[in-house]
């Protein structure tokens, strides 16, 4: 189990509370603003500024908000807490002609992971600077659904959706959700190369959600490559391949919940706050819980708090 400390300011602390308020804990450690359990780790934010993440999710989630100041494994991993040198992103990748992956729902309730591998030549670069290409994080869902429909038409990309039911299954065999995403970058990237062959690109870039070690461990037995492959968090930012990735990723992921909301005859929230915590409940009430446990994730906290909610 991996820790992982960030430092961030208390404008965010106070962002953190709210994004994860459906998931706050009961018990508070002395110094600290507020803890709580989402997403497979521990969160504590301290009146200092430092926030703890742990569990086997604690790097990805940790990701979200900032960049570690530190992490501490139990001495049975004995994997690098930095990023080793190797897969560190040369300094020109940007002008690379570069295959990036980057993975959309994994910290929401509803709705399925889709996972995307994109393949943008450096030609190709200005194109997509003039498409409006840039971090997802900084655009709202009807300008990723009108880039995306030009990207995917423009460039070579490879799309997996994971829904809910097989998660469900995966995750109740043991599966964390870091080896279920290994398990798909790695298999959109092998498509996407089978798919632009026998061309081959510069590199390969993954938005970092673990360890590069650990990511490989996850892929033992698997076909993987590992010739100039780099891992960055934030990676979006690092070459558009990556932000090109994360738009076609976030608009079907967009798509699938138009989906799941035409099924259940309802708008249903993105996230996994207190607002969906509401509509889970009007599902299980209107549908029952099994049926909700087919468009969700199962294990996060929601599922008791919504069993919660439509027993009153």
């Amino acid at each position: 189990m991996a820790n992982s400390v960030i430092k961030v300011n208390l404008a965010t602390i106070k962002q953190m509370e709210a994004h994860y308020v459906a998931n706050k804990t009961d018990k508070i450690p002395p110094g600290a603003v507020f803890s709580a359990k989402a997403n497979g780790c521990t969160i504590t934010a301290y009146k200092s500024g430092k926030v703890l993440f742990q569990g086997g999710t604690a790097e990805a989630e940790a990701s979200r908000w900032g960049t570690r100041t530190q992490t501490m494994k139990k001495p049975a991993l004995s994997s690098s807490s930095k990023t080793p040198t190797e897969f560190k992103p040369p300094t020109n990748i940007s002008s690379l002609s570069i295959i990036g992956s980057d993975e959309v729902g994994t910290g929401d309730f509803f709705g399925p992971i889709t996972v995307v591998a994109a393949y943008v030549k450096k030609e190709q670069i200005p194109l997509l600077q003039e498409l409006g290409v840039k971090d997802s994080k900084n655009l709202k869902d009807p300008q990723i659904i009108a880039i995306a429909k030009d990207l995917i038409n423009t460039i070579p990309y490879s799309l997996l959706v994971l829904h809910n039911e097989k998660y469900n299954e995966l995750q109740q065999q043991g599966m964390t959700q870091g080896k279920m995403k290994a398990l798909l970058h790695n298999q959109a990237i092998n498509k996407l190369l089978e798919k632009i062959a026998p061309e081959k690109p510069d590199g390969l870039l993954i938005d970092q959600f673990v360890d590069p070690l650990i990511y490989f461990k996850h892929l033992q037995g698997k076909k993987v490559v590992k010739e100039n492959i780099y891992f960055s968090t934030k990676a979006e930012g690092v070459h558009l391949a990556v932000a090109a990735a994360s738009i076609i990723a976030r608009y079907s992921f967009v798509k699938e919940f138009e989906r799941l909301s035409e099924k259940v005859g309802v708008t249903i929230p993105k996230g996994a706050g207190a607002q969906v915590d509401v509509a889970a409940a009007k599902i299980i009430k209107k549908s029952g819980s099994q049926f909700l446990s087919t468009i969700t994730k199962k294990h996060f906290a929601n599922t008791e708090k919504a069993m919660k909610l439509a027993k009153k």
